[in-house]
């Protein structure tokens, strides 16, 4: 009977991790491309600050103009997008087994998911725009779960793997 090696079991995982994150990203941004105009209501109230608790300390923050609204949500789409071929390339170079390229390239996709929801939903959305007070437009949770993910993933793809050859 034949058995996986720890690299070959590594590489695996890797492999499907780095995957199952650009599915991820491809169907999100397929998505917001697709129904364009779910999500950008969402930004819009996020950035209008409309559901919060309108504490005068905080409101001067909000962002009305819905043309600087629209231009951020493009530019998430953008992101969400380049990160998804960033690791499908990703997927691409651990498929043909370019550990070294894999890597790389998985990191680069895998630091623009955690920079997009860290950054950008859970610290600017969630605490410059307050999203955290609003009971209808509070993306903190999917945000930290996508998080969560992509670290979990760049971790995995960060394991040593053993050389070729190596019975250690």
């Amino acid at each position: 009977m034949a058995t996986t090696t720890p690299r070959s079991a590594l590489h695996l995982t890797a492999t499907l991790l780095t995957a199952s994150v650009a599915l991820y990203m491809t169907l999100v941004a397929f998505g917001n491309i697709t129904d364009f105009g779910t999500n950008q209501q969402f930004v819009r109230h996020v950035f209008a600050m409309d559901t919060t608790f309108k504490d005068d300390d905080l409101m001067w923050r909000a962002i009305t103009n819905k043309g600087v609204q629209d231009a951020a949500y493009v530019a998430i789409i953008v992101w969400e997008t380049v990160a998804a071929l960033v690791l499908l390339y990703g997927t691409w170079l651990w498929a043909r087994r370019d550990h070294d390229g894999a890597r790389r390239i998985s990191t680069y996709g895998l630091l623009m998911v955690m920079l997009l929801f860290g950054a950008g939903f859970i610290a600017i959305g969630g605490e410059w725009f307050a999203m955290w007070q609003s009971g209808d437009w509070n993306g903190l949770d999917a945000a930290t779960r996508a998080f969560l993910f992509s670290g979990v993933v760049l971790v995995a793809v960060h394991l040593p793997m053993k050389p070729t050859g190596s019975t250690a």
